[in-house]
């Protein structure tokens, strides 16, 4: 299990993983998600561990999601190693959610992408004044993955479908207030939790050092939000942002349409298909086929070299308006992809792990 990207602790009756890339926000890598999963494995038949805990190193937050130019480079040469790396992801985000012991995610700092993947599908999710968590794909040409249109398709009302057509972060009382997270603790506290962790369960340790979150900015703007987001197509959605008469309304339309149309076209399409599956793995099913038809097109290697790699923010986008992205298009996204298909499935006999559904 040896790793230096990932340092594996036993403190007590706590096991704790720290991903451990502080230079790069602690991004995701394949060696990465493979030692996270290793360690679950074994810590499950561990009697000595009741819990497990995921954080980050560093100041700057627990993660901000995949490699991304690793997957820009797999993308431009036509590889399969990102294909891979995303079967082994969503296999891991799926374990995270039915572990059979607790798992404690710090959401401190930036949460975004693949972080939310391996924090927010566990049974007990903190986050902090400092949290600011996301799913920013559709600015790079992709589409919410990682089980990320489970969670935003089950945000209430339309709070889901507005973060991710915006690609938006929201702050820790966001998080709560959508479903994202569970718990809100001030970061001073976080390494005395940590301590707690060790000895008691994960339940109490968590009760001493929570408190109320302050109010959601996004609830209280939910009086518009339903309303226009309710919308089964990004065009009419943006003639709405652009009517209702409200300056965040305003913004948020203009954010959208520095996005790619056909993102924003299979992102909308994903989340409503997301709404009426009923589990994670079905989900999670369906985001491998839009990522890996995804990782083909023009507009995710684009996105990722404007905003990552040449970091010129001027992305040119293929079709360059939602009206050139036709339905059929979009339908195909969804296609089966018979022998590769990722095959995730979960049985609801109340046998296993933390069903939070």
């Amino acid at each position: 299990m040896e790793n230096n990207d990932v340092l594996i602790q036993r403190t007590g009756r706590l096991g704790h993983l720290v991903l451990n890339r502080p230079q790069a926000m602690n991004a995701l890598n394949h060696g990465m998600v493979l030692a996270v999963a290793q360690a679950l494995d074994a810590w499950e038949a561990d009697d000595a561990v009741a819990t497990v805990l995921i954080s980050g190193a560093g100041e700057r937050g627990l993660c901000a999601g995949g490699d991304i130019v690793e997957i820009y480079h797999d993308a431009r040469t036509g590889g399969n190693a990102s294909a891979q790396f995303w079967r082994d992801e969503y296999h891991l985000n799926a374990r995270i959610k039915r572990y059979a012991k607790p798992v404690v995610t710090l959401m401190d700092g930036v949460v975004l992408g693949g972080g939310v993947g391996i924090s927010a599908h566990a049974s007990h999710r903190v986050v902090t004044e400092r949290s600011r968590v996301g799913m920013p794909e559709t600015g790079i040409g992709f589409v919410p993955d990682v089980g990320g249109t489970y969670l935003l398709s089950r945000a209430p009302g339309e709070l889901g479908t507005h973060v991710a057509l915006t690609a938006g972060m929201v702050g820790g009382a966001d998080a709560v207030a959508m479903g994202l997270a569970d718990h809100y603790v001030d970061s001073a506290h976080l390494p005395a939790l940590i301590a707690e962790l060790a000895q008691r369960p994960a339940s109490a340790a968590i009760g001493r050092y929570g408190q109320v979150p302050p109010d959601s900015p996004l609830s209280a703007a939910r009086w518009w939000i339903d309303e226009v987001y309710a919308a089964d197509d990004v065009a009419t959605i943006l003639d709405r942002l652009e009517g209702v008469g409200e300056p965040a309304a305003v913004k948020a339309a203009a954010a959208i349409r520095a996005k790619s149309p056909t993102a924003l076209s299979v992102t909308l399409a994903a989340l409503r298909r997301a709404r009426v599956l009923e589990s994670l793995e079905e989900v999670l099913n369906q985001e491998l086929r839009v990522s890996l038809r995804a990782l083909r097109w023009p507009d995710f290697a684009e996105g990722i070299r404007a905003q990552l790699v040449e970091k010129d923010r001027n992305p040119a986008w293929r079709p360059a308006a939602l009206a050139g992205v036709s339905a059929e298009v979009v339908a195909r996204t969804f296609d089966d992809l018979g022998p590769d298909e990722l095959g995730l499935s979960f049985e609801r006999d109340g046998s296993k792990g933390n069903d939070n559904e």
